[in-house]
């Protein structure tokens, strides 16, 4: 049975599910393919495994923490093959790094799939976890990204050393306002 809780980070909400001891998702409160029907999930059905899951979280965000350790199951037995092989090659791109969705189709042995392997990372379950903020256009532009834009450049300049600021509403953001990054494949 899937369970589920929110969990509040710096960049705004999030609820996370798991089935089975693994985590199965990790969405944005309101996000591109936000689950549906994830507001009947029961609550904290696995406590150990959310309670693990918020320290890393805010280790990450605390700039202590570059790699997770959390059991998944992205999707449960609901993801494709191909999606699986994308959502494996993105879980490899290293902190602080980026890579294009061209090189995530090459990885997973089909180079013409730049467009279906896009499509699989914007359906990734487990945001951060599996860091698809870190896949950018081939030339460098912050193309996508289903918690937005806006997080995604946060992200990125978090795991690049940036300083995250408070805002008047309590917001946290970063001073940098730079759109493009270079991609360097991990």
């Amino acid at each position: 049975m899937i369970t589920s809780t929110r969990i509040e980070t710096p960049l705004g909400p999030m609820l996370a599910s798991a089935e089975e001891g693994a985590l199965t998702g990790l969405w944005f409160i309101g996000q591109q393919h936000f689950p549906e029907g994830a507001e009947g999930w029961p609550e904290d059905g696995a406590a150990a495994l959310f309670e693990t899951l918020r320290a890393q979280l805010a280790e990450y965000f605390g700039g202590r923490r570059t790699q997770f350790d959390i059991p998944m199951n992205p999707a449960g037995s609901r993801a494709t093959a191909f999606q699986r092989s994308v959502w494996q090659a993105i879980a490899e791109v290293k902190f602080g790094a980026t890579t294009t969705y061209s090189a995530l189709a090459t990885r997973c042995e089909n180079p013409s799939a730049a467009r279906a392997a896009g499509a699989a990372t914007g359906r990734n379950p487990i945001s951060l976890l599996i860091p698809c903020h870190r896949i950018v256009g081939s030339s460098g532009a912050l193309t996508g990204y289903a918690g937005g834009l806006e997080r995604k450049r946060t992200l990125l300049a978090l795991e690049r050393g940036g300083d995250l600021v408070s805002t008047p509403a309590g917001r946290l953001e970063l001073n940098d306002t730079d759109q493009h990054v270079e991609p360097v494949t991990a």
